[in-house]
Protein backbone atom coordinates (compact mmCIF):
# COMPACT_ATOMS: atom_id res chain seq x y z
CA UNK A 1 0.00 0.00 0.00
CA UNK A 2 1.56 3.39 -1.06
CA UNK A 3 2.12 5.73 1.98
CA UNK A 4 0.43 9.38 1.33
CA UNK A 5 2.20 11.95 3.29
CA UNK A 6 -1.06 13.57 4.80
CA UNK A 7 -5.10 14.70 4.55
CA UNK A 8 -6.31 18.04 3.67
CA UNK A 9 -9.41 19.31 5.41
CA UNK A 10 -10.09 22.52 3.99
CA UNK A 11 -13.33 24.64 2.77
CA UNK A 12 -15.30 24.75 -0.32
CA UNK A 13 -14.91 28.53 -0.63
CA UNK A 14 -13.32 28.99 -4.17
CA UNK A 15 -11.99 32.30 -3.49
CA UNK A 16 -9.39 29.75 -1.24
CA UNK A 17 -9.00 26.98 -3.47
CA UNK A 18 -5.62 28.24 -5.19
CA UNK A 19 -4.69 29.41 -2.24
CA UNK A 20 -4.54 26.07 -0.56
CA UNK A 21 -3.30 24.33 -3.58
CA UNK A 22 -0.67 27.10 -3.33
CA UNK A 23 0.07 26.53 0.19
CA UNK A 24 0.23 22.77 -0.33
CA UNK A 25 2.32 23.26 -3.50
CA UNK A 26 4.86 25.24 -1.34
CA UNK A 27 5.21 22.37 1.67
CA UNK A 28 5.99 20.19 -1.63
CA UNK A 29 2.85 17.94 -0.95
CA UNK A 30 1.11 18.26 -4.69
CA UNK A 31 -0.20 14.55 -5.19
CA UNK A 32 1.26 13.32 -1.49
CA UNK A 33 -2.09 13.87 0.02
CA UNK A 34 -5.89 13.06 0.02
CA UNK A 35 -8.27 15.88 0.51
CA UNK A 36 -11.44 16.22 2.55
CA UNK A 37 -13.53 19.94 1.58
CA UNK A 38 -16.19 21.29 3.97
CA UNK A 39 -17.89 24.23 4.51
CA UNK A 40 -15.83 26.23 7.20
CA UNK A 41 -13.34 23.43 7.27
CA UNK A 42 -12.94 22.58 11.15
CA UNK A 43 -15.28 24.70 11.84
CA UNK A 44 -17.66 22.69 9.83
CA UNK A 45 -16.82 19.69 11.41
CA UNK A 46 -16.91 20.69 14.83
CA UNK A 47 -19.66 23.07 15.32
CA UNK A 48 -22.86 21.90 16.80
CA UNK A 49 -24.46 24.20 14.16
CA UNK A 50 -23.04 21.45 10.99
CA UNK A 51 -23.33 18.54 13.78
CA UNK A 52 -24.10 15.65 11.20
CA UNK A 53 -21.26 16.56 8.95
CA UNK A 54 -18.71 15.08 11.66
CA UNK A 55 -19.17 11.88 11.65
CA UNK A 56 -18.97 12.26 7.68
CA UNK A 57 -15.50 13.91 7.89
CA UNK A 58 -14.73 11.10 10.53
CA UNK A 59 -15.60 7.55 8.82
CA UNK A 60 -13.58 9.64 5.53
CA UNK A 61 -10.81 10.16 7.97
CA UNK A 62 -10.95 6.26 8.62
CA UNK A 63 -11.51 5.61 5.29
CA UNK A 64 -8.18 7.41 3.85
CA UNK A 65 -6.28 6.38 7.16
CA UNK A 66 -6.61 2.56 5.67
CA UNK A 67 -6.45 3.08 2.14
CA UNK A 68 -3.69 5.51 2.14
CA UNK A 69 -1.79 5.28 5.11
CA UNK A 70 -2.06 8.75 6.27
CA UNK A 71 -0.15 9.41 9.12
CA UNK A 72 -1.08 13.52 9.49
CA UNK A 73 -4.16 15.85 9.01
CA UNK A 74 -3.50 19.13 7.33
CA UNK A 75 -6.30 21.49 8.94
CA UNK A 76 -6.76 24.80 6.51
CA UNK A 77 -9.55 27.47 7.76
CA UNK A 78 -9.41 30.63 6.63
CA UNK A 79 -10.05 34.04 7.40
CA UNK A 80 -13.31 35.73 5.99
CA UNK A 81 -15.32 32.66 6.16
CA UNK A 82 -19.24 31.88 6.06
CA UNK A 83 -19.24 29.05 8.74
CA UNK A 84 -17.67 31.37 10.74
CA UNK A 85 -20.24 33.57 10.71
CA UNK A 86 -23.36 31.12 11.08
CA UNK A 87 -21.38 30.02 13.95
CA UNK A 88 -21.40 33.55 15.59
CA UNK A 89 -24.95 34.12 14.88
CA UNK A 90 -24.69 37.51 16.33
CA UNK A 91 -24.94 40.78 14.20
CA UNK A 92 -21.15 41.51 15.66
CA UNK A 93 -18.70 39.93 13.65
CA UNK A 94 -14.90 40.92 13.19
CA UNK A 95 -11.71 39.68 12.78
CA UNK A 96 -11.19 39.16 16.52
CA UNK A 97 -14.75 37.03 16.97
CA UNK A 98 -13.70 35.52 13.32
CA UNK A 99 -9.77 34.34 14.54
CA UNK A 100 -11.84 32.89 18.13
CA UNK A 101 -13.61 30.93 16.04
CA UNK A 102 -10.67 29.89 14.20
CA UNK A 103 -8.94 28.87 17.05
CA UNK A 104 -11.75 27.07 18.98
CA UNK A 105 -12.58 24.73 16.37
CA UNK A 106 -9.00 23.92 16.15
CA UNK A 107 -9.02 23.42 19.74
CA UNK A 108 -12.28 20.96 19.23
CA UNK A 109 -10.95 19.06 16.51
CA UNK A 110 -7.32 18.53 18.15
CA UNK A 111 -9.69 16.59 20.97
CA UNK A 112 -11.88 14.67 18.74
CA UNK A 113 -9.66 13.46 17.29
CA UNK A 114 -6.87 12.96 20.08
CA UNK A 115 -8.98 10.25 21.47
CA UNK A 116 -10.38 8.35 18.03
CA UNK A 117 -6.80 8.63 16.08
CA UNK A 118 -4.01 9.24 19.11
CA UNK A 119 -1.24 8.57 16.47
CA UNK A 120 -2.42 10.90 14.07
CA UNK A 121 -0.04 14.01 13.40
CA UNK A 122 -2.03 17.71 13.25
CA UNK A 123 -1.06 20.67 11.68
CA UNK A 124 -3.27 23.90 11.45
CA UNK A 125 -2.91 26.55 9.46
CA UNK A 126 -5.34 29.55 8.99
CA UNK A 127 -5.20 31.02 5.48
CA UNK A 128 -6.09 34.82 4.55
CA UNK A 129 -6.78 36.27 1.04
CA UNK A 130 -3.72 37.88 1.12
CA UNK A 131 -1.46 34.55 1.67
Amino acid sequence: MKKYEAMVLSCIDPRFQPKVFNYLKKKKLTGKYSSFTIAGAAIGVTSKKFKKWQSTFLDNLSTSIKLHNIGKLIVINHEDCGAAKIVNGREKFNSVIEKKIHKDSFKKIKLILNKKFPKLKLSFKILSLRD
